[in-house]
């Protein structure tokens, strides 16, 4: 029994080590709050960790009988470690594949863009238009204003392909600007609870209750949605300096 528990103990240990890397590295570079909650990444993590912290080493505490011979005990291991190795490339490129890049503010709303929704054509055109803020691998997540072109046609075009299930503005990296210079837009687009879209009735109520409680006021034009792939929050602004002092859950 000793044995069987210096292994797992080992085991644990050093998946736990590998795991704490990678979630590390892409939580302090894209996923930090409120990207992971945005983007919905918590059953990717669930069977990361089912994997590589439950079942890799557990495995490892019932196949790790010291009377085997050491080659057939690395046999073992090695098999488990092996489906620890693919779980954890196939969550890790999922991870990495749906990273948050950028907190847009466009119209109306608040909106997460994640690696996988950008088009390679329009990465190209945003690399080439717009370097500065073009999305690069090594780049954290930013937030900035996507903002529609001034020629009516661009626009309408772009508006038409949104409607009907296309790429948005979002979603074109060579419109974005620079967060500050969208705040005064910005501003005007700020409402009460009760006005935001995206919300039900039963939402509002309980993002009303949540903000009374830390002391805001839900009536006052000065929140906006911020919508993902899960559940949207809802933003609170000062208005006069047009900054987030507050994310608040619907769900």
């Amino acid at each position: 029994m000793k044995f069987r528990l210096k292994a797992f103990g080992l085991h644990l240990l050093c998946s736990a080590s590998v795991l704490g890397v990678v979630w590390g590295s892409l939580y302090w570079g894209w996923y930090h709050w409120p990207g992971w909650y945005l983007d919905d990444v918590l059953s990717v993590i669930g069977v990361m960790a089912g994997v590589d912290l439950a079942l890799g080493p557990m495995l490892t505490f019932v196949v790790g009988n010291p009377l085997k011979s050491r080659r057939d005990l690395a046999r073992d291991v090695g098999l488990i470690v092996l489906v620890q190795i693919v779980a954890l490339v196939y969550g890790s490129m999922a991870l990495w594949s749906g990273r948050p890049l950028y907190y847009t503010f466009s119209a109306d709303r608040l909106e997460l863009v994640r690696a996988s929704d950008l088009e390679p054509a329009e990465i190209a055109l945003g690399l080439t238009r717009n370097p500065e803020l073009a999305p690069r691998w090594y780049k954290p997540l930013r937030w900035v204003w996507a903002r529609f072109p001034e020629d009516p046609k661009i626009a309408n075009d772009i508006l038409s392909s949104a409607v009907m299930g296309g790429s948005d503005v979002i979603d074109m990296p060579q419109y974005f600007r620079r967060w500050e210079e969208g705040l005064p837009e910005l501003r005007k687009q700020l409402k009460g609870v009760d006005k935001l879209a995206n919300l039900s009735e039963k939402d509002k109520k309980r993002v009303k209750a949540r903000m009374t409680a830390r002391g805001f006021n839900a009536d006052a034009p000065s929140t906006m949605i911020m919508t993902g792939r899960g559940a949207p929050l809802v933003a609170v602004f000062e208005r006069s300096s047009v900054q987030i002092q507050a994310l608040i859950q619907s769900d």
